[in-house]
């Protein structure tokens, strides 16, 4: 009998199982960006998930107070009247009244492709970048188990070394100067603002006329840097005018009438300023002085609806 011949199976690795993003509050549920991170020839593939949110904010609609129907905002030429927004036409204003006009051909043939990879150019100090140039905040998340495991190397190495990462990305057909930083067990990555952006401060602080402080003074200043100090929590700092705002919607919508509230005295010049120092030793700090002032009046209103 013939002898039969067996065939060896190649072992094929599985796939490895897409991540899912984690549910968190604001997080959204698709990235704004997917790609590999790369460090030199080491890579592993991300997501890059936008670290805050305006999912809170109160937006309005203009509407027709006759009908109530929202506004439709039409191009209007001055001189010719309404026109189709699909005949309108880009223009680089270079002097007034005078404009170069660009097609969107023209346009396209200078646009960068979106780029697949976060390529590390270098590794900076946190200390070196200047606050000014930090724009936004992104989480980076490995996007498969696999991932992670590459994922976890860069971060304990830059953890390690206490550098912080710098690398450029094409994101909607801008490139982007990124800054990554290790954060507990994963990433957070800043865009990273350009030069030109950011306004030359030395220039800037050249018309602060020059004074040397009384030292006394600086001593009572000192004082009362001390009495406010403490940690920095969010959580005890409140949007007051989003509150304000959400609390007149409710009470309209309820068809209540809001109450007109007078506006805080205008700050007075300070003519003594060694006074003032002096009177602000032992003042309660401004967030309590706000939270005395939300107290008695969440009282006052309780009064006036039990009446």
């Amino acid at each position: 009998m013939p002898s039969k011949k067996h065939t060896a199976r190649k072992k094929t690795e599985p796939a490895a199982e897409p991540r899912n993003p984690p549910k968190v509050p604001g997080l959204s549920a698709r990235p704004v960006w997917q790609g590999h991170l790369r460090l030199s020839l080491v890579s592993c593939p991300v997501a890059l998930y936008k670290a805050t949110s305006k999912s809170n904010d109160i937006s309005f609609h203009l509407l027709n107070p006759n009908t109530n129907n929202r506004i439709r905002m039409v191009p209007t030429d001055p001189e010719a009247g309404p026109v189709s927004r699909s005949d309108l036409v880009r223009g680089y204003e270079i002097e007034k009244n005078r404009y170069v006009i660009l097609s969107d051909e023209e346009l396209d043939s200078v646009k960068l492709e979106t780029t697949h990879s976060l390529d590390i150019e270098r590794f900076v100090d946190a200390d070196s970048i200047d606050r000014l140039f930090w724009d936004e905040p992104y989480v980076l998340l490995p996007t498969d188990d696999i991932a992670a495991n590459a994922y976890a190397v860069i971060r304990a190495a830059m953890a390690d070394t206490n550098r912080i990462a710098v690398g450029r990305v094409v994101m909607h057909t801008r490139e982007r100067l990124m800054a990554i930083e290790p954060r507990d067990h994963g990433l957070l990555t800043y865009t990273l603002r350009m030069r030109d952006e950011v306004v030359n401060m030395a220039k800037a602080l050249e018309s602060i006329p020059a004074a040397t402080p009384d030292p006394q003074m600086v001593q009572i200043a000192d004082k009362i840097i001390e009495q406010l100090e403490g940690r920095f929590d969010p959580s005890e700092f409140r949007d007051r005018y989003e509150e304000s705002l959400r609390d007149l919607i409710r009470r309209k919508e309820k068809g209540e009438r809001p109450v007109a509230v007078a506006p805080p005295a205008a700050p007075s010049n300070v003519i003594d300023l060694m006074a003032a120092l002096k009177k602000s030793l032992g003042a309660p700090p401004a967030h309590e002085k706000a939270r005395t002032k939300t107290a008695a009046a969440s009282v006052k209103t309780h009064r006036k609806r039990a009446r």
